[in-house]
């Protein structure tokens, strides 16, 4: 969870989102180049005299402006496509979860069991807060899962488009109807990530966030019957 009034990305709490983190600066290094140069470019226009022979007519300028700009977006181009494919690679999960949008509150299914288990993930009404809870975002069950464990995340909805959305993990994917959607994702630490739908889905579109609790394998075990035998 990151503090109010930052400006940056939230801490990372998985490999994929450190990659976009990486993107992120480097995209931002190769804007900030590219806007000291033509800021420098536009402010010298105002002091020429427009007699300079490169300005008026000169074949070697017009080639150098044109190809730059391609060599720029092929540095950009190149880590986005290779962040395209890892984000969307699916390997070896050791745990399926599937998500299910509703209005407007999240259902979560643990079919991997020899009991398989589902529950309702209701956000919190202001009046049943405690203190150690933020308001919009906590819920009554959160969503657990092992950390440093690869999971694959199933999604779906039952009326409309949903978003199902954490931003700590580089998560977002659509929860549309009639449609399975899958993404995978793994926690590098413990910890509780915040999250909220990401597609205006009605009236109460601010009111359904998501909770991941990340644990210990020993203790999502326990958890996991804890949950088979109640």
């Amino acid at each position: 969870m990151s503090t109010w009034k930052t400006m940056l990305l939230q801490d990372s709490a998985s490999p994929l989102m450190e990659q976009l983190m990486f993107f992120h600066d480097h995209g931002l290094l190769v804007l900030t180049i590219i806007t000291v140069l033509v800021g420098y470019l536009m402010l010298t226009l105002f002091f020429n005299k427009f007699s300079h022979r490169l300005l008026l007519d000169e074949q070697t300028i017009e080639l150098i402006w044109t190809i730059l700009p391609a060599i720029t977006l092929i540095f950009i181009a190149l880590p986005s496509l290779r962040l395209i494919y890892i984000l969307d690679e699916i390997t070896n999960p050791m745990v399926t979860i599937k998500s299910i949008g509703h209005q407007w509150y999240w259902s979560y299914e643990y079919s991997d069991f020899s009991k398989p288990f589902e529950f309702d993930s209701y956000m919190i009404p202001m009046n049943e807060l405690n203190n150690y809870n933020f308001r919009l975002l906590d819920v009554d069950n959160r969503m657990v899962i092992p950390y440093e464990t690869n999971i694959r995340m199933l999604i779906t909805s039952t009326d409309v488009i949903h978003s199902w959305t954490i931003p700590a993990l580089g998560v977002k994917i659509d929860a549309t109807p009639g449609r399975l959607n899958q993404i995978s994702f793994t926690t590098n630490r413990s910890g509780l990530f915040y999250g909220q739908c990401s597609e205006i889905c009605g009236a109460n579109h601010s009111f359904m966030p998501i909770v991941i609790e990340s644990i210990s394998s020993k203790y999502f075990i326990n958890w996991i019957n804890k949950m088979i035998n109640s």
